[in-house]
Order: structure tokens, then sequence, then C-alpha cells
């Protein structure tokens, strides 16, 4: 069963560019070592420069996570997937287009994706609680509603009054009231079922 969400706006999270983040790995490498990089040669050939490959890496992930927003925005969604695919396949470690992914593909309904998006997008971001409700959905799609209630409870720990939190557990904690009722009901009890040839048992 695909939970379908009630989108406030009908409008994606905005993903903030990949200069925002002042940590990526590979904005501090070997800054002392450039001028013998320089001349490690000897014979006036300039070497190959790690700084200057990874700062093209990241300048074509960027590009790459802008062609996604903005596809994703039109709702050309796998061609967005695409395109953040190939972001991340140069900066790994980027929770936003995790997250992003996440929330594109519970829109075309793949929820083990999305979940697996989602977890990594935490584990990158612990303290991001607009990731744990796209976990909580994620979780919600793949039929884990406990676990969406508690991905839900560490968003609201992070951002107290968050709605969209709110909201969602309140959705999954009337389905796992459903579930109790349908074991409740007799469905799962053993004692309550019907089984064939009882009434000729007493003849």
């Amino acid at each position: 069963m695909k939970v379908t969400w009630k989108n406030k706006k009908n409008k994606m999270r905005c993903l903030p560019t990949l200069s925002h983040f002042t940590d990526l790995p590979f904005e501090h490498h070997q800054q002392h070592s450039n001028k013998d990089a320089e001349d490690e040669n000897g014979d006036g050939v300039r070497a190959s420069n790690p700084d200057h490959d990874q700062s093209h890496a990241a300048q074509l992930a960027n590009e790459f996570q802008v062609q996604g927003d903005k596809l994703a925005t039109d709702g050309r969604y796998r061609e967005a997937l695409g395109k953040w695919e190939a972001a991340l396949a140069l900066a790994p470690d980027i929770p936003v287009l995790h997250e992003q992914k996440a929330q594109v593909l519970l829109e075309i309904g793949d929820a083990w994706n999305a979940l697996k998006a989602a977890t990594r997008a935490t584990e990158l971001e612990p303290s991001w609680a607009e990731a744990w409700v796209t976990l909580g959905r994620a979780q919600l799609n793949f039929g884990e509603p406990d676990n969406a209630i508690e991905s839900f409870d560490r968003a609201l720990a992070l951002k107290p009054g968050y709605e969209e939190a709110q909201d969602d557990r309140k959705t999954a904690l009337h389905l796992v009231k459903k579930r109790k009722q349908l074991h409740s009901s007799g469905l799962s009890a053993t004692q309550n079922r019907y089984v064939v040839g009882d009434k000729d048992q007493s003849s």
C-alpha cells in the first residue's frame, strides 16, 4: 500500500547548493603541498593537482544537482534521479542529495530505495529534522509504521512543533491501531478462526 502525502504546497523542499556545505571531503586535501606538486617533475612540467581535480568534481556535482532540481520541479522525476545519481557519484556524502532522492523515489512508488536513501541522509546529517520525516514516510510506505513513529519522534525532538512530522505521526499511529484491531478481530487468533469440518465433528 502506498501512503499518499498531503504535500502542503505540492512542492518539494529546495536543495541548498553544494557550496552551502563547508565540510566536504574534498576541501581539505594537501593545501600545503601545492607548490611541491608543481615542481615535482623538475623539468618545468606542472604535475597534476589533486585539489584542482576535486574542485572540478565538486563543480560538476553542483551542476548535476541544479539540473536535477529543475527536472524534479517540472515533475520529470526519473530524469531528475539520473542527474542526482551523477552528482552522488562525484560527491557521495551530501545528505540533501540523498534526502531529495528519497522524496522522488516515494513519488514514483519505489519505497525500498527511498528507505535506503533516506536512511543514508539521516546517517550523514542526524540533526536534520526534515530527513527524519522523509525516512518516516519511506518506512510507512514500506509497511513499517512502528519504525516510522520513531523517526517522526526524532524529527519532533529536533524541531518541536514541526507540523508535517506531527501530521505524519498521526497517520502512522492510525495504521498501528488499525493493525491491532485486525489482529484482535480474530483474524490472527487461532481460537476465533473458522476451521473447516467443525460443525460435523459433533455429529
